[in-house]
């Protein structure tokens, strides 16, 4: 699998040089298999760049939502494909028990928030809740399960062949457990993440800053490492940046996480998600 990082910031894009180096766009993620089928997780506004890049090249386009706070979704009316009407798109997102998914999406797109309604989309868009069994898109199969955020939030595990990716980037294990000694089935996310090929999961926190947010749905330093070392990935990428944290305070993060993972005897090191960023998983 070919992952691309399309943004990585979270709560609101952040432009300017300050965060040149690590990205401003809202989260997006890009995973590709070996026999070209795709998913795009999340549609942040790293997804525009993204939906030009596909334009012309893609008839059928799957777009999983972990959640539908603006940062991930904010990207959608300027996604290239949904305007084009050979293009076949599929929304996949998380249910709720009140109003269907193409519904809520529709309060986004729509007036006065958007000069154009959900129903006016030329592409042939399809609604579909992604909490269901196991399915396959091409060489992926796809799960979702709910896990700890503000809102009904999934995280996904995408697998091609022995290789897999966890995403989870708004997600706040650490609430209410001891990471460190909490048994694995009580752990938000942790049967998604166990033994993951490569975890995606959110950091937007340092310790410090952790505690006026705590209740927030994010992920402070020490709970993202506890649950990495805990689930046993293979290898960790900390994701959703802070929209405070610009290039210099985020190299600084990346140091502690370095240090901090070492200390706790983890194996390889840690880096924090760059937009533009490509890695090859298996």
């Amino acid at each position: 699998m070919r992952v691309t990082f399309w943004g990585v910031r979270g709560s609101l894009p952040v432009p300017g040089p300050a965060a040149a180096g690590f990205g401003g766009n809202t989260s997006c993620v890009q995973i590709t298999a070996a026999d070209g089928s795709q998913v795009i997780l999340d549609a942040g506004t790293g997804i525009r760049a993204l939906g030009l890049a596909l334009a012309g090249r893609s008839r059928s386009v799957h777009i999983l939502l972990t959640h539908l706070h603006l940062d991930h979704i904010q990207g959608l009316m300027f996604f290239a494909p949904l305007f084009d009407p050979g293009t076949e798109v599929t929304i996949w997102g998380p249910t709720s028990e009140h109003r269907p998914l193409r519904e809520r999406l529709g309060r986004y797109l729509s007036q006065p928030l958007s000069p154009l309604e959900i129903r006016d989309l030329p592409a042939h868009v399809r609604f579909e809740d992604a909490l269901r069994p196991p399915w396959r898109i091409g060489d992926l199969e796809v799960k979702a399960a709910l896990v700890a955020h503000r809102g009904p939030t999934l995280g996904y595990r995408l697998t091609a062949e022995a290789s897999s990716v966890c995403y989870l980037p708004d997600h706040e294990p650490g609430l209410g457990e001891d990471l460190g000694t909490a048994e694995p089935d009580w752990i938000s996310g942790y049967a998604l993440a166990k033994g993951a090929s490569l975890l995606i999961h959110d950091c937007q926190y340092d310790d410090d800053e952790y505690g006026p947010h705590r209740g927030w749905g994010h992920s402070r330093v020490s709970d993202a490492l506890t649950f990495a070392l805990r689930s046993h990935c293979s290898r960790l990428i900390l994701t959703h940046h802070d929209p405070d944290h610009d290039d210099t305070r985020l190299r600084q993060i990346g140091e502690q996480v370095a240090e901090q993972w070492a200390q706790m005897g983890g194996d390889g090191t840690p880096s924090l998600a760059r937009e533009g960023q490509v890695i090859e998983v298996g």
